[in-house]
């Protein structure tokens, strides 16, 4: 049986699908490595953590602001007579405290996340601490790789041009490497740990 050109096609992204498929297993790829699990909604934990979100976000940054504001002011301002001059009453020092604090803050915000290292710190910490996040960046790792060569190949293919046997080796390289490290992959975040360093390190697989 021939093929036409756009049955062709649809062949071959089938072909793709399945490869890539067949060699990232669902249950290799399911953090507990039993197949998929079903999270199940517990009102009682969700409504918690959604209380302590809006607890520690909205409500204790604004009634700590109010305590610093009040305190500064009824126990050092008011008892100081020349800072009494500069800020006569409490709506004043908390109006001139909002215009030259808040850009400072922002300031403070910005150069926390974009100017030194502290930002990269914490997220270091958290990607290395969470298997889930940790694993995530790492399928996803393998399966660019994977899926970067096979598009290579299919396009050189519908070109006309005949398929390398470098790439194909290479492909073969992929393969191997990603089927030995799932292999021996376990649910602790070891494994992960490692490959995810030394990718970080050689910026490849």
């Amino acid at each position: 049986m021939i093929l036409g050109y756009k049955e062709l096609r649809k062949s071959r992204k089938k072909i793709v699908v399945i490869y890539t498929c067949s060699i990232l297993k669902i249950s290799e790829i399911d953090i507990h490595g039993k197949g998929w699990t079903v999270v199940r909604k517990n009102i009682g934990f969700r409504s918690w953590f959604y209380f302590r979100t809006g607890w520690s976000m909205y409500f204790a940054f604004i009634l700590s602001a109010v305590n610093t504001l009040t305190v500064t002011y009824y126990l050092a301002i008011e008892r100081v007579p020349v800072l009494k001059e500069i800020f006569p009453s409490f709506v004043h020092y908390v109006v001139i405290f909002a215009i030259i604090g808040v850009p400072i803050l922002i300031t403070t915000g910005l150069i926390h996340f974009k100017k030194t290292s502290a930002r990269k710190a914490e997220v270091d910490i958290s990607v290395e601490t969470n298997p889930y996040q940790l694993r995530n960046l790492v399928n996803s790792e393998l399966i660019l790789n994977l899926n970067i060569k096979l598009s290579k190949i299919v396009l050189d293919s519908e070109k006309g041009k005949k398929i390398d046997e470098k790439d194909l080796k290479q492909l073969q390289g992929i393969v191997d490497t990603t089927e030995e490290f799932l292999e021996n992959r376990t649910v602790t975040k070891e494994r992960d740990l490692e490959f995810f360093r030394r990718i970080n390190a050689s910026g490849r697989l």
